[in-house]
């Protein structure tokens, strides 16, 4: 596999797409971080890290509305991929559907979110995006 952040969105994509409660998806540090952001913010009800295997499983229950079936996140999007790296700095850091979404972003300080890197002043490579 060549990308690893592809995969996890793609996954999550296609729990969504059939419905589905919890989708297993296989642990790295770096897909642990964007977990985090993601119930932080919202996107997902719930997660697990469970340590099977020799790399480890992340556990997401996936957030549907109670009356409408509606999945919490409408769509995720990849932007910087290993073939095309995208960077950019604080000042040009995107607003996904102006401040509805979020942006996640690798940075010198960890994956924080788009918001996050404005306020800290920082820059990095932009891994997706999220609304």
């Amino acid at each position: 596999m060549t990308d690893p952040i592809a995969d996890y969105l793609t996954r999550l994509r296609n729990g969504i797409q059939a419905h589905h409660r919890v989708v297993d998806i296989p642990a790295s540090n770096l897909k642990k971080d964007i977990t985090k952001i993601l119930f932080d913010k919202g996107y997902i009800l719930n997660y697990k890290f469970v340590d099977e295997g020799p790399q480890g499983i992340i556990k997401i229950a996936l957030k549907y509305d109670p009356v409408t079936k509606v999945n919490a996140i409408k769509k995720l999007t990849r932007i910087s991929s290993p073939g095309l790296r995208q960077y950019v700095g604080y000042k040009d850091m995107p607003r996904v559907l102006n401040g509805l979404g979020i942006a996640i972003v690798s940075t010198s300080h960890g994956v924080i979110t788009d918001k996050e890197a404005r306020t800290q002043k920082v820059g990095g490579e932009v891994l997706c995006y999220i609304y």
